[in-house]
């Protein structure tokens, strides 16, 4: 992988158009796939600089035939700048704003790396566009507002939580009255009841020591000052507070915590708003969309509800009511959904990942404890186990990447290989130890069938997906076609390796059948004349002779080729022809590494790996355990589960990864995505778990059935077809979808394999 800054000349002849506020800036664009074009005249160009048409830009090469300059080398002739032009498809320029993520970055291109889009480091807050600054608003800022607030999200906010949230503070306010002595209470949350049933547009405010005496002096007094140009976005605290003497005869305020009211509030109103505000602060985070209520509700709680009920002030954020002296604000909503929330991280990991981590514990706690099935049903244990895989695996490859993006290639090369895969053998293991302890025979299958469905998904859906999401939004993409080739080679090597003994044992196998009848109704012994129908028919390994002897060091030997063919990708793509990628780092973007505070540091990066892992295997357990009740169900094809939810729901972080390389125009990462899951498959994990049956014997045979021999085969043969010109649309990603539908709907309604 070559790292290179580009020329000074190069630098200074580039102009670069600011991003739009609703876009984040040009190093959230991770890579441009086509870092340089020609123009008219033979120039150089940047590609993101410059909106070309696709059909312009395949002209460059006649328009320059005179002379076309890349780099620093110049061609004379059709040829050579045909050949330029080859090498300016292939250039790929990325922009990082420090040297980790430039270093994450660059690790996304090399074979066998795992991709990953989130971020590693902090981002700097004011480079940021204010779309995303307005998500980690705190809410404590009052600004001017010129839109509605009458919007569809704000009149949800009203059924989901206003009206219950207001009702309660109501009846608070009604006990707070009945105390007598809670009576600044009861007027504060009748105040309080008015503001959630409909808190936009309106602020709570601290008021400070001098604006309390000063009405105290003037109680008819606004307090205000006479200002026109007051414009300001904020409401500060004045710089300087004037000493107001305490009106003679009056005794002074006594602290907060020396009250008898203080503890009344807190041991009769505070505790059911605890209750109202956890809730509703709970409800409103799980949305993610309402993120804003559940920041409300926070504030409310750990702030606003813990002041003396006379230094709280309700009122409009356009018309402050004690403008100009010492009020700070506490509170301010103008909106309580926003669309935007989905790029919401929680150090570094997105909001969604978050909510789905306490799947983990609710998955160990009714697995563990219920076995009895009193509290929950095997299909609810099964569902909650899986879903609790999701967040893992968005950990695990959260921390293999900033492991990757602080260290040197080697130990990166090394946790990519040794973690890459750790979510699905983890599974694959759990799941043959069980079979194996229950002498079950039907979870071997559902592996086999959840390798198959991996590898299909991988092949056909991802980036099928990612060239209709693209492809919709860019019109046409273009990726390097020749780092797409070698991913392709090593798909047919690794297809033709894993299902060699599949095709051998068929060539070479006995057909047997377990029952077979007559043209006339009799069974196989009473008539051996005539045509028969069999049913449930296999290859039997049951001649040892043949297994022992040929089929099993058939196995092994593929076991040992596979490894070897993907270190020799390895070494191609990354030490002798590394050039395929041509990575460069922009110059003027990168600035340093010590300016970068980075989310996990590379031990803690390590220690939740590690954790992950263990908690991926606890998860992986209680899913095998409690999967037998889905396979028997008639109306559901074991080959079905295995190939979509097994198969998949490990992958959707993957998905989500290739997804939000796609809509960046980034289009030849989201197929590295699919290609490197689906070789790592095949060259890794395949003979990882034939060398664990050597071991340890648990009946796993590398034998697949007819149909995940076909599917597979056929899968890698259009995917090169369609890989095959450099291009994609969002056509050629719907054939992949379709195809990819086709073979669901094989499994959906093919008859359960034996021995389930």
């Amino acid at each position: 992988m070559s790292l290179s800054a580009p020329d000074s000349t190069d630098t200074t002849s580039r102009r670069r158009r600011p991003a739009p506020d609703t876009q984040d800036p040009p190093w959230e664009q991770a890579a441009h796939p086509h870092g340089l074009i020609c123009d008219r005249q033979g120039q150089q160009l940047n590609s993101a600089d410059t909106h070309t048409p696709p059909a312009h830009r395949s002209l460059c090469p006649v328009i320059c035939a005179a002379k076309c300059t890349v780099a620093t080398h110049a061609c004379q002739s059709h040829h050579a700048c045909d050949d330029s032009w080859e090498e300016i498809l292939s250039k790929t320029t990325i922009r990082a704003e420090n040297e980790v993520e430039a270093n994450k970055l660059v690790n996304n291109y090399r074979f066998g790396f795992r991709k990953w889009k989130s971020h590693v480091t902090e981002r700097p807050f004011e480079v940021r566009s204010d779309v995303v600054k307005e998500l980690y608003s705190e809410l404590n800022v009052i600004k001017p507002h010129t839109g509605h607030l009458v919007t569809f999200g704000n009149v949800l906010y009203v059924f989901l939580f206003g009206w219950w949230v207001s009702l309660v503070y109501l009846l608070v306010s009604v006990l707070m009255f009945v105390t007598v002595i809670g009576l600044p209470y009861g007027k504060l949350c009748w105040q309080l009841s008015w503001y959630f049933l409909w808190p936009f547009g309106k602020s709570i405010q601290e008021i400070g020591n001098t604006v309390r005496r000063c009405c105290e002096r003037a109680p008819n007094c606004e307090c205000t000052t006479e200002t026109e140009d007051d414009v300001s976005p904020v409401l500060l605290p004045s710089p300087t507070e004037v000493p107001i003497p305490e009106m003679p005869g009056r005794p002074p305020h006594k602290p907060y915590w020396h009250r008898f009211t203080t503890y009344v509030w807190l041991l009769l109103g505070y505790p059911p708003l605890i209750v109202v505000h956890s809730l509703a602060c709970f409800l409103s985070w799980i949305l993610v969309f309402t993120i804003p209520v559940a920041k409300m509700n926070a504030r409310t709680l750990g702030t606003v509800l813990l002041l003396a009920p006379e230094d709280v002030s309700v009122s409009s954020c356009s018309q402050r009511k004690y403008q100009g002296c010492e009020t700070r604000a506490l509170l301010c909503c103008y909106h309580a959904a926003n669309w935007y929330y989905y790029k919401y991280t929680v150090d570094g990991i997105n909001v969604f990942a978050v909510n789905l981590l306490p799947l983990v514990i609710v998955a160990m706690v009714i697995g563990y404890i219920d076995k009895g099935n009193q509290f929950a049903s095997s299909e609810v244990k099964f569902a909650i186990a899986v879903g609790s895989i999701i967040p893992l695996s968005y950990y695990i490859g959260m921390g293999i990447a900033s492991i990757s993006a602080q260290s040197n290639f080697a130990v990166g090369a090394v946790v990519n290989a040794t973690f890459g895969s750790i979510t699905e053998l983890t599974f694959y293991i759990t799941a043959l130890l069980r079979a194996h302890k229950t002498a079950n025979p039907c979870l071997q299958e559902i592996v086999k069938a959840a390798l198959t469905g991996t590898l299909l998904g991988c092949i056909l859906f991802i980036p099928g997906i990612c060239m209709i999401i693209g492809g919709l939004r860019h019109s046409e993409q273009r990726f390097n076609s020749r780092s797409t080739g070698v991913s392709s080679a090593l798909l047919f090597i690794s297809v033709g390796g894993v299902f060699a003994p599949t095709l051998f044992s068929k060539a070479y196998g006995n057909l047997v059948c377990d029952a077979c009848t007559n043209s006339t109704g009799g069974n196989s012994t009473s008539n051996s004349s005539g045509p028969f129908v069999c049913h449930n028919c296999h290859y039997d390994l049951s001649n040892q002779t043949l297994f022992h002897s040929h089929v099993e060091p058939l196995v092994y030997s593929v076991s040992v080729l596979l490894p070897v063919a993907y270190i020799i990708g390895l070494i191609f793509t990354l030490k002798t022809h590394s050039h395929i990628y041509d990575i460069h780092v922009g110059g003027g973007q990168v600035t340093g590494h010590h300016g970068a505070v980075v989310h996990w540091s590379r031990w803690r990066s390590l220690v939740i790996l590690i954790m992950a892992t263990v908690l991926m295997s606890v998860c992986a357990d209680l899913a095998t355990q409690h999967i037998q009740p889905i396979l028997s169900q008639p109306s559901i094809s074991q080959y079905f589960i295995g190939v979509t939810v097994l198969a998949m729901v490990p992958e959707i972080p993957e998905i989500v990864n290739g997804i939000q390389f796609a809509l960046q125009n980034n289009i030849s990462l989201s197929l590295e995505v699919g290609s490197c899951i689906a070789v790592q498959v095949c060259m890794l994990q395949i003979p990882v778990l034939v060398l664990f049956n050597a071991f340890y014997d648990v009946g796993f045979v590398l034998l697949f059935s007819d149909l995940h021999l076909w599917a597979s085969i056929f899968s890698v043969i259009l995917v090169n077809y369609i890989f095959m010109d450099g291009k994609s649309d969002y056509f050629q990603g719907t054939v992949l979808v379709v195809v990819y539908l086709i073979l669901l709907a094989l499994y959906f309604f093919a008859p359960s394999p034996a021995g389930c």
